[in-house]
């Protein structure tokens, strides 16, 4: 997740200075806990999760890559910094993000290519879940580079298995689009296909979202979906205020509807229920909302009114602007040429 971690708890009496070293420079063995550093680390690239607040969830084997490799990619070099010299780290640092990844990942893959061992690292959590570093693993994959997953914390899997919601079928969506208009449209186009989808056991989706638009995001989802899904607000894992909300949609965002101010990085999980095979629809809601263009022709067909007229009165009954609901229908006509 790339989010910005207060940096917080060291590992405690029993931490490692060295960290676990792979047996015999292959990064799939955990060896032993002495360092040896006539045993390098193999060349290639590694996939490095750091932790997501808490700084005691940093593991042996990330920290004894990251002091052996030749050099770390970076989503933020300078948050990136503040773990290396939490551990007293120092390695030579690089930074690949979103605005020069693919540019980046061709200089890494020819340093990759000539023998050396790098580390990828976001600002927290498992590089390439929402974060830059798949562009750099497929070219790497296609050089013949080996790339090796060194796991740890991820906001997604925490939030999960502590959220009570059903977590043998689950589908991480990440953010969801920041405006209004996009963002319903990709819920209601989400729903389209839960619906499609008549399978027998209950599905979470797992979003991320910003503070400061997760009450938006809760009423388009109890809007068009229905109040009564469970749903678990996952706040500040790891860290010093973590919390869980849980309770259905319509509760969540009432208990958040009530605070001051929301802060935090913010896991948001809902239970999508099974669609029922007699009508297809979710247990809560009539049927899957009518798309913007669906309900304008209705109403122009119903009540004779022309384009103009129908989106004004949608936008009135729906309490939006004409003008966010006009967007609206273009997008959903240009997905259709």
């Amino acid at each position: 997740m790339a989010d910005h971690p207060q940096l917080e708890g060291a590992p405690g009496p029993g931490s490692p200075r060295t960290g676990l070293r792979p047996s015999g420079g292959d990064p799939s063995h955990l060896g032993t806990r002495e360092a040896k550093s006539d045993a390098p680390l193999a060349p290639g690239l590694y996939l490095v999760a750091t932790p997501i607040g808490n700084l005691g969830d940093i593991t042996l084997r990330a920290l004894d890559v990251l002091r052996n490799v030749d050099r770390i990619a970076c989503e933020d070099t300078r948050q990136t910094q503040k773990l290396l010299n939490h551990f007293q780290i120092a390695k030579s640092t690089v930074s690949y993000h979103q605005h020069n990844e693919h540019a980046r990942a061709a200089e890494l893959v020819q340093a990759l290519r000539a023998g050396e061992r790098i580390a990828l690292v976001s600002d927290a959590g498992t590089p390439a879940i929402n974060d830059p570093g798949s562009w750099v693993v497929r070219e790497a994959i296609a050089a013949g580079v080996p790339v090796f997953p060194i796991p740890g914390a991820s906001a997604a899997i925490s939030a999960l298995v502590a959220s009570g919601l059903p977590t043998e079928d689950f589908h991480f969506l990440g953010f969801p689009p920041e405006k209004s208009g996009a963002r319903r449209t990709f819920l209601e186009e989400l729903a389209a296909r839960e619906k499609a989808d008549l399978r027998e056991t209950p599905r979470t989706l797992i979003f991320y979202e910003a503070p400061h638009r997760i009450l938006e995001t809760l009423a388009d989802i109890e809007e068009l979906w229905g109040s009564t899904l469970r749903a678990v607000v996952a706040r500040e894992l790891t860290k010093m205020h973590e919390e869980f909300l849980r309770g259905t949609v319509a509760e969540v965002r009432s208990e958040l509807a009530t605070r001051e101010r929301i802060r935090g990085e913010i896991t948001l999980l809902v239970e999508a229920p099974t669609p029922t095979k007699s009508s297809g629809n979710f247990p809560g809601t009539e049927s899957v909302p009518e798309t913007i263009a669906a309900r304008v022709a209705r109403m122009q067909s119903e009540s004779g009114l022309d384009e103009k007229e129908a989106l004004k009165r949608l936008a009135r009954e729906l309490g939006r602007s004409k003008s966010d609901l006009y967007r609206e229908l273009q997008r959903e006509r240009a997905r259709k040429r």
